[in-house]
This record gives C-alpha cells, structure tokens and sequence, in this order.
C-alpha cells in the first residue's frame, strides 16, 4: 500500500497546507524514477543534485529555479528521425524533474560532465534570523 488518504490532516492542521501538498505531489510522481539522481551534502549549507543525462545536449537541458522550485527539463528535438530499434536499453525520452528547495537555498550553479547534469545549491541564511548571543546586563 503506497497511497495514503491525507484527508483527515486537512481537517485537524491549519497553516501546514504546504507540507501536505509536498506529501501528496510526492505520493502522486509518476515519472518512474527517470532520470535517476543523487542530492548530496557537500558541507553543511551545500549540496549538490547529481542527475544522470546521458544523450542530452546543454542546449535540450533547461534549468528553473522559481519560489523554491527547481525544475529540471529535458527535452529532445521533436526533428529526430524515427529509428528502428532491435533493442533499446538506453531511455532517450523527454523528462522533467522538480525538486522543493527549502527557504534560502539558492542554485550557486550548474554544469554538464560526461553525461552528469551537477547542480550546486547554497542555503544562505540572513544575518536577522541567526541565532544571536544576547549579553545580560549587571
């Protein structure tokens, strides 16, 4: 049993409706795992999503990082021939891949290796919600 009914915290949670719409849309992916990643923590405000892009040129990748989502597009153009395969083990399909980034964490960069789509991200916390030493006072 993989699908929970999340209906009963609807009614007994108020303000969490962002933590619920995360659970649901991640209870309801249906991309089948592809393409396959990595998210590692590089240190501790840095980390890194390694996903696997084997046959995807820079230029058919597209990377958006809007009100902490990032999405990762990849799309082939639709000019390719048709080919006849005998076998086809290598997936060569069109994807997307959305990843909810956490509060102040920013996308540093990102780079293409050997069929490796690296993103680098940062949480940057603001000075004002650190935490602060408050002096007591004789």
């Amino acid at each position: 049993m993989r699908n929970f009914d999340l209906a009963p915290l609807y009614r007994s949670s108020i303000g969490f409706d962002r933590l619920i719409n995360l659970l649901e849309s991640n209870q309801n992916q249906s991309n089948g795992g592809y393409p396959p990643y990595n998210v590692e923590l590089v240190s501790e405000n840095k980390y890194r999503i390694t996903i696997a892009v084997a046959g995807f040129a820079q230029q058919e990748l597209d990377i958006t990082a809007h009100d902490n989502m990032l999405t990762v597009r990849g799309s082939h153009p639709e000019e390719q021939a048709e080919k006849t395969y005998l076998y086809q083990g290598i997936a060569e399909r069109n994807f997307e891949r959305k990843f909810q980034l956490a509060d102040h964490v920013q996308v540093r960069d990102a780079r293409l290796e050997l069929g490796l789509l690296y993103i680098d991200l940062e949480r940057i916390v603001p000075e004002a919600m650190k935490p602060r030493r408050i002096e007591i006072l004789k």
